[in-house]
């Protein structure tokens, strides 16, 4: 409270200052002359109104059909756009995020709604006599969007730093953020 009153004390110099140049430039002649001069040299406008009925009928026609009619195509539509890295990456990352959430809802509802614990499944995983192959590549398609979606959002992280921000910076950070998350989706699966 002691800094504050002290504060408000010193500054109120510099706005008492600030007050009186500025009341001296408002009552200065040259000042008022100047803004006479501006209201005379700015010529009036005259606005005229006009009253328009409503058109009679109403738009029945939405605004999907009327670009349908006009053979727009859908904005921005993805078909004119070459893929690229960048937006190959943004879109697999949205991908994943979405992947992910459905593994978080299925997981928690499952196990809510379950009778059974988790051996119970295990066995019946057991029971389908799948090949060693077979279970790396399910485990792989469970992990992949766990670690790309890491990976990314590591790589955002970084970008919000300030760094790897030039083309071929987001490039380069494009390529190690597959390759990474590849070798972990691969350590992952064969656990």
């Amino acid at each position: 409270y002691i800094h504050i009153h002290i504060y408000a004390r010193k500054s109120w110099g510099k706005v008492a200052k600030m007050y009186a140049i500025t009341r001296s430039l408002i009552r200065s002649p040259a000042l008022r002359q100047g803004i006479q001069r501006m209201q005379v040299a700015a010529p009036a406008r005259q606005v005229s109104l006009k009253v328009v009925p409503a058109a009679e009928a109403i738009q029945t026609e939405t605004f999907d059909e009327k670009n349908q009619r006009l053979g727009r195509e859908l904005s921005p539509h993805l078909t004119i756009y070459k893929p690229q890295l960048t937006s190959m990456l943004s879109i697999t990352h949205r991908g994943t995020g979405f992947a992910l959430t459905g593994y978080a809802w299925a997981l928690g509802l499952g196990a809510l709604m379950s009778s059974h614990d988790i051996s119970h499944y295990v066995t019946i995983i057991e029971g389908l006599h799948l090949g060693p192959a077979t279970l790396v590549a399910l485990k792989f398609v469970l992990a992949f969007p766990l670690a790309f979606h890491s990976c990314c959002g590591v790589r955002h992280l970084l970008w919000d730093t300030g760094r790897f921000l030039k083309i071929t910076e987001v490039y380069l950070t494009g390529y190690v953020t597959l390759g990474i998350s590849f070798v972990l989706s691969t350590i992952l699966a064969c656990l």
